[in-house]
């Protein structure tokens, strides 16, 4: 799985459990928060422990990153 696959996966999870009756923009906004909100979990992780490659540190920063585009 590529970022740009990893990041729609997140952002359609947290859409699905992301509830706004009035409006479905306030759903996309509330979702990609979300989605980023963990990501920067992971990465805060990530960059405090020499357990992952640079590789993953770089998938998940690109992860991010089209999250922030959409």
């Amino acid at each position: 799985m590529n970022a740009k696959e990893k990041a729609l996966e997140l952002y359609n999870k947290m859409y699905s459990t992301t509830t706004h009756p009035n409006s479905v923009e306030i759903r996309k906004e509330c979702a990609k928060q979300c989605a980023l909100i963990a990501v920067e979990e992971i990465l805060t992780r990530m960059l405090g422990s020499r357990a992952y490659s640079f590789n993953e540190k770089l998938f998940w920063s690109e992860v991010k990153s089209e999250l922030q585009s959409f």
